[in-house]
Order: structure tokens, then sequence, then C-alpha cells
């Protein structure tokens, strides 16, 4: 079976339901993982996903902020919700889809000080990431289990269009950077998109608002991420990808999509 996984911070569903359906039929993705959809579970566009050949929905709303879903073509089967947000935000949702468990992840962005003294939020975002490393050390790596979602952080110098200037901005600093390879290291993650796009070139899924052109500036990061399991590594076909024509479409989000094809 031919599987197709999307994962896009769409930065409200609502807003932007009708680009899900364009890039839903432009690329035939099998599962769409959506993050910061920004509504309550009940407020989200269901008919609209139905029409769009999604029916199967898992969604973890929050009122006007955070909010992570997953819609499916094929049906949704249980998955344990992993509680890795000590401050209780709907940034988790999991379902395991043909065999795979999926868990989506809108992991916090940290604020503007890289300093969990100084910075709650800083100190949130690795919290979140020390929960869930610790939580991933304890799985079976021969299991099936892909990690995706916004990560909210570009882990290598070729993932943001500065490596020295960044090293001090939240997203790529080094205490970041470090805590994203522990993650990895824990069950053994394979970064689908740069098993598809391999170093040194430079990928990004994120471009700010502020830039007039973002092509131009081209000023982004990689914070958009399909980590396999390697027992689920071993059916990627090697088809992943960052679609940035995305980005250059009316009002978008300023996150791009990214997909990966399995053969399971």
């Amino acid at each position: 079976m031919a599987l197709r996984v999307a994962s896009w911070n769409i930065n409200s569903v609502r807003l932007r339901a009708e680009q899900v359906a364009r890039f839903v039929a432009e690329q035939a993705p099998d599962v769409v993982c959506l993050q910061e959809i920004k509504c309550r579970e009940g407020e989200f566009p269901t008919a609209a996903f139905v029409d769009m050949g999604l029916p199967y929905l898992k969604v973890a709303g929050q009122k006007g902020s955070h909010g992570v879903a997953i819609a499916s073509r094929l049906p949704l089967e249980p998955a344990p919700g992993l509680d890795v947000c000590r401050e209780g935000h709907a940034r988790c949702v999991a379902a395991t889809v043909g065999g795979v468990e999926i868990q989506n992840f809108y992991i916090p962005a940290g604020g503007d000080i890289p300093d969990r003294t100084l910075n709650p939020k800083f100190d949130h975002k690795l919290d979140f990431y020390e929960r869930l490393t610790a939580e991933m050390s304890r799985r079976d790596p021969k299991a099936p289990l892909l990690v995706l979602g916004d990560l909210n952080i570009a882990p290598s110098e070729n993932d943001v269009w500065s490596h020295r200037y960044m090293l001090k901005v939240v997203s790529h600093t080094p205490v970041e950077i470090e805590a994203m390879a522990r993650l990895h290291a824990s069950l053994g993650f394979v970064d689908l998109v740069r098993q598809a796009t391999p170093e040194p070139q430079k990928l990004f899924s994120w471009w700010s608002y502020r830039a007039a052109d973002f092509r131009q500036s081209n000023r982004g990061l990689r914070l958009d991420h399909l980590l396999a399991s390697p027992g689920l590594a071993k059916h990627f076909t090697g088809e992943a990808r960052v679609h940035d024509t995305v980005r250059e479409w009316t009002r978008p989000s300023d996150h791009a999509p990214v997909t990966a094809d399995l053969a399971l």
C-alpha cells in the first residue's frame, strides 16, 4: 500500500480550508496532519474535509490558539496521545493509519529569549522536548512510528538562512540543536525530508511574513519535520519534499507543507 503523508502548520484551518483543498487536489496526500488550527473541535470545518476526500478526522482543538488535527482518506485507528505538554495545550494528536502510528505535534516556539531561567516559554519548549525524548526512548524502534509536525527547531546549519546569525536566535540555538539531536537518537529516528534532499543543500519550510518577497529575501528556516522510526524508515520510497510553491499562494500560511511517501 502506498501512503503519502503531509504535515502543514496551517495557521488557522478555517481561514485556509480552501488552500488545503487545493493542495489535496494537486498533491493527493492520503493523510494530512495540521498544526496551529486555531479552533476548537466543534469549530473544525469537517464538511470541507469530507468534500476533499479526507473524511476520517482526529482533532485536538483549543480556543484561539494552538490545536492539531489529522485528516485521512483511510480509516483512523486509536493511538495513545502523549501527555508531554506541561501547560495542557492542544499540541499533540495521534492516530494509526495503515498500521503506522502517527504522532502529530505543534511544539512551542519558545518566545524570544533563549534562556530557560529568564523565559518561561523557552523553558516550556525544552521541557516538551525532554518529555517527548523520554517517551520515545521507551518505544520499540522496530514498530512503525512517524513523529511529525511543526517541531520549531531548525537542527542543521543548512536548515537556516544564516547559521552564524541564527545561533543566537530561538529555533537554532545550540541548546535547541542538542535537544533535537537527543530526540533523533532516542529511537534512531530517520529525517525523511533530509534523506530525500541531503545536505549541504539549503532547505526551508518557514519564511517570515515580514519580508515583502519571501523568495527574494529567502531568510527561511526548516521547522517542519517527518521523523520515522527505523521500523518505518525501511518503507520510505525516497520521495519527500517541501512544497514551497504553496507559500506563494494568496494569504498563505507562513509555513509550507512537507510530504513523504511510504510503501507499506
